[in-house]
């Protein structure tokens, strides 16, 4: 995915085992799609935690944040409630959805770690990309969002 381009949409399980399909969430606001590699790891939780501390600015500014790892819905739903993340948490076990946005392996093998920031009519209008600092994406996020 580049900056200009409209998000692939996409249905996945949720951390509850509802389905989120994006489609239904745009044209309410932005909608900020993070991935990140695994539950739990130092640099993940770190981000995780980082959008939940400013979870209540995204909201005020009519944002959703929407967390997606291959991690199962159990995982998450472990997670979501040791750091007491407020956002949805998707389950994307087989990597289509990653695919689909083009996110990069680290080393060929781990997951990346990309931040997209999409518009309500779904257009990519930023991309945050550092694997080894999570909580910059959330500055970055903040910051595309005030432009919108």
């Amino acid at each position: 995915m580049k900056i200009g381009q409209i998000a692939p949409d996409f249905t996945l399980p949720d951390q509850n085992r509802d389905r989120f399909n994006l489609g239904q969430h745009l044209g309410k606001g932005p909608v900020v799609v993070f991935f990140y590699p695994k539950d739990d790891s130092p640099v993940c939780t770190a981000e995780a935690c980082a959008f939940r501390d400013k979870y209540q600015i995204f909201q005020t500014m009519g944002a959703q944040v929407i967390g997606i790892s291959s991690d199962l819905e159990d995982s998450h739903q472990a997670f979501a409630a040791k750091h007491r993340l407020p956002f949805t948490l998707l389950t994307d076990e087989k990597g289509e959805v990653r695919d689909a946005f083009g996110v990069p392996k680290k080393f060929g093998l781990i997951p990346g770690r990309v931040t997209y920031i999409l518009d309500k009519q779904g257009i990519v209008r930023g991309i945050s990309n550092s694997a080894t600092n999570g909580k910059s994406h959330v500055d970055d996020a903040l910051a595309i969002i005030r432009t919108l």
